[in-house]
């Protein structure tokens, strides 16, 4: 099989960074995430990686995000068995086959249409699994996706690409269709959005980021129906021992500084 000749732009081309950080991290001594899937993907794309601007330091980074937000992810499953997932922004992560869920969970991985027809290419079919190739701002595609189940909400790396007004509407939207469900996302603080023009792997896709989300309160407040059951600072999660000597104290520092230590945070909503 010959490999994909993927060109992509702007946010579009961030997901393959995201995916070249994870293939990075399972080919490491020391894998945090361990995504082998990801590290094989990688090489069934024809793509110059190395000029994407991803450093050991920032694969690990990437890792840890994902293995963060697949634990708020199981945790939900394990309590809502028959739930729907919205994988929203899925790129080409393989969190499906990573959580491998069963066949009561119905999984929806949702992008724009290129995205799509390339995972469709790249990876294989599983049972109460599907894709939805569309904006997921482009509120009618939530009505493809069967309301009579809590829902679980996923979102890595894509409410900072959003309009403000096009993120709220989705949000509210999700909340208005389902009974209840959970919300597991990560997020830039206005100062951290400004602070991206340090990101290599951004800066390298011509990507432009739009929505920085000031805390909490800022998110509640676009539906009674929401409530924020967790706010954790990126520099507190478990896992900043496994990165080098340099990343782990510049942590250490940022965690301490108020300003720069809210600057991204993960979100766990309830609604």
């Amino acid at each position: 099989m010959s490999p994909e000749k993927v060109h992509l732009t702007e946010e579009k081309a961030t997901l393959l960074a995201t995916l070249y950080g994870k293939a990075l991290d399972a080919r490491s001594p020391h894998p945090i995430l361990g995504d082998r899937m990801a590290a094989e993907t990688l090489d069934r794309i024809e793509h110059d990686f190395g000029r994407m601007g991803m450093t050991p330091g920032s694969s690990a980074a990437v890792a840890l995000r994902a293995r963060f937000l697949d634990r708020w992810a199981a945790g939900f499953l394990d309590a809502h068995p028959k739930a729907t997932v919205l994988h929203l922004g899925c790129g080409l992560d393989t969190r499906v086959y990573r959580l491998d869920p069963p066949d009561s969970v119905r999984w929806y991985d949702v992008d724009y249409p290129e995205i799509v027809e390339l995972r469709r290419r790249l990876f294989p079919e599983r049972r109460a699994y599907a894709t939805i190739g569309t904006s997921v701002t482009d509120l009618a595609w939530l009505e493809r996706v069967p309301a009579d189940a809590p829902a679980l909400v996923v979102a890595e790396g894509l409410l900072y690409y959003l309009d403000p007004d096009g993120g709220r509407a989705l949000l509210r939207a999700i909340v208005e269709r389902f009974p209840s469900g959970l919300f597991v996302f990560d997020a830039l603080s206005p100062f951290g959005l400004r602070l991206q023009r340090l990101n290599r792997p951004v800066q390298k896709a011509g990507a432009t980021m739009h929505w920085g989300i000031d805390g909490p309160a800022e998110l509640t407040a676009i539906h009674p129906g929401l409530r924020c059951l967790s706010a954790v600072s990126a520099f507190d999660i478990d896992g900043f021992d496994l990165l080098s000597v340099t990343h782990r104290a510049v942590a250490r520092i940022a965690s301490l500084v108020p300003g720069i230590r809210r600057t991204a945070v993960f979100y766990r909503l309830e609604f």
